[in-house]
C-alpha cells in the first residue's frame, strides 16, 4: 500500500493494479523487510561478522594452544641442535573456524651420521640424543632418535676401547720384544764373554 508522507490514507490504487505487478510489489516490500531485519540481526550480533559460536571459539582456543606448543618444541630442538639443524622446522597446518591457519605438528631435520672417527662420533652422538630430547614433552619420535644415538655412542666407545687395547697390545708387544732383544744381546754377550774366559 502506498501512503503518502503526511500519513493520510492511501487513495485505494491497490484495486486497480494488475495482479501480477501487486504480487511483485509484495514480494519487493517482504524482501526489504527482511532485509532490514537480517541487517540489525547481524548488528546486534556480538562482534558483528567476526562472532563465532562458542564451540568455535573453544576450538580456536585449542588451536591456538597447540600452535604455540608445537611451535615451541620444535624451537627446543633448533636451539639445543644448532650445527646439526638441516634447515628450519616444517610443520602441519590445520585450518581454523576463524580460517587461518595453525601448526599442529612440526619436525626439524638433523644430521645424524657418524663422524670419521670413533673419538669423533661420540661427542656427536651425545649431542644428538640431546637435541631430540631438548623439548620438555619429547614425542615417539624423538625418543627414537635419542634411542639411536645412544646406541651409536656405545658402539663408538667399544671401538675407541677396542682400538686402544689393540695399541695396547701392540705397544706392551713392541716392548716385550725389546726386552727379549736386550736379553738375548745381554745373554749374548755374556755367552761370548764367558767363552773368552774358558778359553
Amino acid at each position: 500500500m502506498v501512503t503518502s508522507v503526511s500519513g493520510s490514507k492511501s487513495l485505494g490504487f491497490e484495486n486497480l493494479m494488475l495482479p501480477g505487478f501487486r504480487k511483485q510489489l509484495e514480494d519487493g516490500a517482504a524482501a526489504l523487510r527482511e532485509g532490514k531485519a537480517r541487517d540489525s540481526g547481524a548488528k546486534a550480533n556480538a562482534g558483528g561478522a567476526n562472532a563465532v559460536s562458542p564451540e568455535a571459539q573453544r576450538q580456536i582456543d585449542q588451536l591456538k594452544a597447540t600452535d604455540l606448543k608445537v611451535r615451541a618444541h620444535e624451537q627446543a630442538h633448533i636451539a639445543v641442535g644448532g650445527d646439526l639443524v638441516r634447515g628450519g622446522a616444517s610443520f602441519s597446518y590445520q585450518t581454523g573456524p576463524d580460517k587461518k591457519r595453525y601448526a599442529v605438528a612440526g619436525e626439524v631435520s638433523i644430521d645424524t651420521s657418524k663422524e670419521r672417527t670413533a673419538e669423533a662420533t661420540i661427542p656427536k652422538a651425545e649431542h644428538i640424543r640431546q637435541t631430540a630430547l631438548a623439548p620438555s614433552d619429547p614425542s615417539a619420535q624423538d625418543r627414537q632418535v635419542a634411542a639411536v644415538a645412544a646406541q651409536m655412542e656405545m658402539q663408538a666407545r667399544q671401538e675407541v676401547a677396542m682400538q686402544a687395547a689393540e695399541e695396547r697390545g701392540r705397544a706392551g708387544s713392541d716392548q716385550a720384544s725389546r726386552a727379549i732383544g736386550a736379553y738375548q744381546a745381554a745373554a749374548g754377550v755374556e755367552k761370548s764373554a764367558g767363552f773368552a774366559a774358558i778359553a
